[in-house]
């Protein structure tokens, strides 16, 4: 990436940083503990979802919006890590899947306190929860 824009990777990583300390991107990794923290970010997200319209209202893709609007939603309230089943890990305790309507379990199956958060329902059951209910943590 630090090619594509033509600037060193030291630079590039101090702009990210700066981004994220000015309320614009989020970093994810895997871990938050240990020497992990020092390395690049494994996934950068716009902080708000909304910035998505703004900056590229044509070329945004819904699956992103769907993990930026809840990524946002809970980031203030919750550690969040990206999971190697799913999307995201909430507080090292809870796995988290998300989707449109038709997203299948298949990849949390095996996952224990795993939940698929999806767009496009009113009402949830099990571990299946309207991504809309994420609108209410603040």
């Amino acid at each position: 990436m630090s090619e594509k824009i033509g600037v060193s990777r030291n630079m590039l990583v101090q702009s990210i940083k700066i981004l994220e300390r000015a309320g614009l991107v989020n970093e994810l990794y895997r871990d938050n503990s240990g020497i992990g923290v020092l390395t690049k970010p494994k996934k950068l997200y716009l902080n708000n979802s909304n910035l998505m319209f703004a900056l590229a209202k044509d070329n945004t893709n819904i699956g992103n919006v769907r993990e930026t609007f809840f990524l946002n939603r809970s980031k203030g309230l919750h550690e969040i890590n990206l999971s190697e089943a799913a999307d995201f890990v909430i507080d090292k305790s809870y796995t988290f899947e998300i989707g449109g309507k038709n997203k299948a379990k298949k990849q949390i199956l095996s996952t224990e306190n795993a939940f698929v958060a999806k767009d496009g329902i009113e009402i949830g059951f099990g571990n299946i929860i309207p991504v809309w209910l994420f609108g209410f943590m603040y």
